[in-house]
C-alpha cells in the first residue's frame, strides 16, 4: 500500500510549482491557491487591455484611411439630426446614406448636402412608423450610417 507521505508529494510538487508560477510567497495550501487565483485574475485582466489596445489601434488605423471627421446623431423629438462632414468629396455616398434612411424608415423632412470640395450632409428626419421610433436610438441610427459608409468605401476601393 502507499503511504501517505508519497501521495503527498506529487501534490506537494505541483504546490511548489504554482508558487514558483504565481510568485507566492505563501506557505500553506490555501493561501497558495488564493495568490494564484489573484494572478491569473490579474493576468486576464492585462489581457483584456492588451485586446482594447489592439482594439483601439487598429480602429485609429482605420480612421487614418476613412476620410470622416465628423459623424454626429442627435435624437430630436420623434426623429433625428444627423450631421456628417468628411475632409473630400465622396462621389456616390449620399444614396447609400439615403438607402439606409429607407431601411430604417427615416423620413428626411430637411436636408443640407454638399459634395463639392469636400462632402457635408446635415439631415432632420422622422421615423415614419410610431411603433419603431421608440425602438430606434441615436446610437442605432449611427451604426446603419457608419455601415453605409462602409459599404460605399467597399464599392468605391472594387472599382
Amino acid at each position: 500500500m502507499v503511504s501517505k507521505v508519497q501521495k503527498r508529494a506529487p501534490v506537494s510538487k505541483k504546490l511548489q510549482s504554482l508558487r514558483s508560477i504565481s510568485n507566492s510567497h505563501a506557505h500553506s495550501k490555501t493561501s497558495i491557491i488564493l495568490d494564484a487565483s489573484k494572478y491569473i485574475q490579474d493576468l486576464k485582466r492585462k489581457l483584456e487591455q492588451m485586446n482594447e489596445e489592439i482594439i483601439a489601434a487598429a480602429r485609429s488605423s482605420s480612421a487614418e484611411h476613412n476620410p470622416f471627421l465628423q459623424l454626429i446623431v442627435e435624437p430630436r423629438e420623434g426623429g433625428f439630426l444627423i450631421k456628417m462632414f468628411a475632409e473630400r468629396s465622396c462621389s456616390g455616398l449620399l444614396v447609400f446614406i439615403l438607402e439606409a434612411f429607407e431601411e430604417l424608415g427615416l423620413d428626411v423632412h430637411q436636408a443640407r448636402v454638399s459634395c463639392s470640395n469636400n462632402f457635408l450632409l446635415e439631415a432632420v428626419g422622422t421615423i415614419n412608423d410610431n411603433q419603431s421610433a421608440d425602438q430606434k436610438d441615436a446610437q442605432a441610427v449611427k451604426e446603419v450610417v457608419l455601415q453605409a459608409i462602409q459599404n460605399w468605401s467597399e464599392i468605391t476601393q472594387q472599382e
